[in-house]
């Protein structure tokens, strides 16, 4: 048998061993799939983010991946990696362009990645592999796991992390991170079949880079955080200063992948803000500096985050009627809680 047989055997063999042994991927909700493929999902697998001029980013590549293995659908899922393969992957290493415009020339402008994005792609691959017995598919999450740990993660200041991207987060006054692209529970199921990568180290570093990231009258975490060579953290310039869009995933991610087990008070600042504004829906965001807030309410995928976080019942499905986005984020919810509760 050839060396690449062998190889592939084996990460099959493994893999097929650690899903055996953690259960079965968490289910969606076949109605609630449906209408994100038929609303979301181009014919030739392209992620639609309808709230942003149908533009399409790694990270909803990886995320709609992740939704057509919990909802067993194989043809879209070949459909949705072939088009990221294709089109995303960059041609000097095994991450991927973050940003795709079809109205754009080129439509991708800008070749530099998203970590959280190739995260989710390798996990999406993981996840296939491991469900369908797909050795090849294994093989290219491990491609994409490799270049993650040896471009993207980064020991600073006794903490280990990721970059948000290869470039453009290195300044003068330190190194520019975004802790919503921490995908912990990936980083999970990565140490179960990679034991010698960096996925431990980023675990146990995580929960500490957040206590560490508290601003404002409720203690939040901005959306890009500033690690500098010395002395604490603080918000990034060059971005609002804001518990805003992306910081939202932190409570979701940080839940899913069990690392406030030992430490029940963590994300309380997250309730705590989504509890105190707001007699329905509390806003969007809020100014981390002078307290101001968005006029207008967090989105349905937000809410059900926030559901989650909590252990109240999930609101209403939005995916139907939102945007991308709070779909996008409300099915993550659904998976993070444990899947499809109805028959619909």
């Amino acid at each position: 048998m050839a060396p690449r047989s062998w190889i592939v055997v084996l990460l099959l063999g493994i893999s097929l061993c650690s899903s055996l042994a953690y259960g079965a991927p968490e289910k969606l909700c076949p109605a609630d799939w449906d209408q994100y493929r038929q609303r979301f999902m181009a014919s030739d697998g392209r992620i639609q983010d309808t709230g942003n001029g149908n533009i399409s980013h790694s990270e909803g590549q990886g995320w709609g991946m992740l939704f057509a293995v919990a909802a067993g659908d194989r043809e879209a899922f070949d459909r949705l990696w072939r088009w990221t393969d294709t089109t995303l992957r960059r041609q000097d290493v095994a991450l991927f362009s973050w940003r795709y415009d079809p109205a754009g020339a080129p439509p991708i402008a800008d070749l530099n990645d998203a970590s959280d994005g190739d995260v989710l792609i390798a996990w999406a691959l993981l996840r296939a592999g491991q469900r369908w017995g797909d050795a090849e598919l294994l093989l290219k999450s491990g491609e994409i796991r490799d270049a993650i740990t040896q471009r993207l993660v980064r020991r600073i200041q006794g903490y280990t992390t990721l970059l948000a991207g290869i470039e453009g987060f290195d300044q003068p006054a330190g190194t520019v991170i975004n802790l919503s692209y921490l995908v912990i529970p990936a980083f999970v199921e990565f140490d179960r079949v990679d034991h010698q990568g960096p996925w431990k180290d980023l675990l146990s570093d995580a929960p500490r880079l957040l206590k560490l990231a508290r601003f404002g009258k409720y203690d939040l975490p901005p959306d890009w955080l500033l690690l500098p060579d010395r002395g604490r953290p603080y918000p990034a310039g060059g971005w609002p200063e804001r518990f805003s869009f992306d910081a939202v995933r932190i409570p979701l991610y940080y839940r899913w992948g069990g690392v406030d087990a030992k430490e029940p008070d963590l994300l309380k600042p997250f309730d705590r803000f989504w509890r105190s504004e707001g007699k329905q829906r509390p806003p969007a965001w809020i100014n981390l500096d002078d307290g101001s807030v968005a006029p207008y309410p967090i989105s349905t995928g937000v809410a059900a985050i926030h559901a989650y976080l909590t252990g109240a019942p999930a609101p209403a499905s939005p995916v139907g009627t939102e945007d991308y986005y709070s779909a996008s984020l409300y099915l993550l919810a659904q998976l993070a809680g444990g899947g499809c509760k109805t028959d619909n």
